[in-house]
């Protein structure tokens, strides 16, 4: 019996950030203000590697998938 177990929204980013070649973290962590951040890198054995910060874990993906795709059309941007 195969069970279909429905993947999150940033479960598909990352699985899309791993095909598209990235290795992939994420953390979170409670600020000095006692609110939960999330903090997630992408990087590329080339030397490229971002790190973004938010509010939320999904926030955090969605910002990680923008600066990756925005790596590959801008390739000279640091």
């Amino acid at each position: 019996m195969l069970i279909c177990v429905p993947m999150k929204f940033w479960e598909i980013i990352a699985d899309n950030l791993t095909k598209a070649g990235w290795s992939w973290g994420c953390v979170s962590s409670v600020d000095s203000n006692g609110q939960t951040i999330w903090i997630a890198d992408a990087h590329r054995d080339n030397g490229k590697r971002f790190i973004v910060r938010a509010d939320e874990k999904l926030r955090a993906f969605l910002e990680l998938q923008r600066v990756t795709r925005e790596s590959f059309r801008f390739p000279n941007a640091e």
